[in-house]
């Protein structure tokens, strides 16, 4: 297949476009930055774009069998206004700019990247891809950023809404963020650490974009995640356990809320979400456990 992926040059873009192209997929990537090292193979070709704005990186989409729609501004920083404003426009307006240049009548898979944090705040109920919509800014941006997603129905594609969990992984995301402080002992929970907390590792991702991709039955939201959630505080217990050292550094929620601001309130979120659709299709989870998931992460 001919593969467009947008956001090609964070965590999960590169080690999806090698993936791709390791299966014999020919690739173009499109990223923020102006020049990119960090992917180099035959069939590879990178696009440097804004593309938040309209311009020539467009035409690309015209050959595409599929597109990857990874892009968007990361959600940790000091939510000001506009920092607010640019994780929702560096969505919505990329999203909205991919389905105008989507081929007519050409059943293109549109994968477009959504969170689990569409479904708000959770508490102790399980969330499927069935359940509604939360109230809070990262479930109205979701939303949103979904809706424009759909809209390339109406050019025949064929529309999967990933919903990621937190990925962990080696070399990024949260894991890079935690580890550090774990590993001198200084880690420990978030707030009272009963918040459930959502999570995938990497393989597991990549596996299953192979699979949405394969199955022509696949269409909507689909929650990428383990099917077994687990409470910050046991994710925290665990980790400690792995790097053998202590996790009882708890950080109080109003001293989160203090550093963080409204991110906290995210950070804090109770989310029991489960892959509700890839379990009826029967994918096939690598790592749907923590301990294991995080001892590969940690010492390999």
């Amino acid at each position: 297949m001919k593969i467009l992926i947008t956001g090609v040059t964070g965590f999960v873009g590169q080690q999806l476009a090698a993936l791709l192209l390791d299966e014999g997929h020919v690739v173009s990537g499109v990223g923020s930055r102006r020049r990119q090292d960090l992917i180099r193979h035959e069939n590879f070709t990178y696009i440097s774009a804004d593309t938040t704005r309209q311009g020539d990186w467009q035409e690309a989409l015209a050959p595409v069998d599929a597109v990857i729609n990874l892009a968007g501004a990361s959600i940790f920083g000091r939510w000001s206004q506009s920092y607010k404003k640019r994780i929702y426009d560096s969505r919505i307006q990329t999203t909205r700019n991919l389905v105008e240049a989507l081929p007519q009548n050409k059943a293109v898979i549109f994968c477009s990247t959504s969170a689990t944090g569409y479904y708000g705040q959770g508490d102790e109920a399980i969330l499927t891809e069935t359940s509604p919509n939360g109230d809070d800014f990262l479930a109205r941006v979701s939303k949103d950023w979904e809706a424009e997603a759909l809209r390339a129905e109406e050019k025949v594609a064929r529309v999967i809404l990933t919903r990621f969990g937190i990925i962990l992984g080696k070399e990024g995301g949260m894991m890079q963020k935690v580890l550090p402080a774990f590993r001198l002992g200084a880690g420990g929970p978030l707030g009272d650490g009963r918040q459930w907390f959502p999570w995938i590792h990497m393989s597991d991702l990549l596996a299953a974009y192979r699979f949405v991709l394969n199955n022509d039955t696949v269409r909507g939201p689909v929650n990428f995640c383990s099917p077994h959630p687990v409470r910050n505080l046991d994710f925290s217990k665990t980790l400690g356990r792995v790097l053998n050292r202590p996790a009882f550094m708890r950080m109080p929620s109003l001293l989160l809320r203090i550093v963080m601001g409204e991110l906290a309130e995210a950070v804090l979120c109770s989310q029991r979400v489960v892959p509700e659709k890839l379990r009826q299709l029967g994918f096939q989870f690598a790592y749907s456990g923590i301990e294991g998931a995080l001892e590969n992460i940690v010492n390999n």
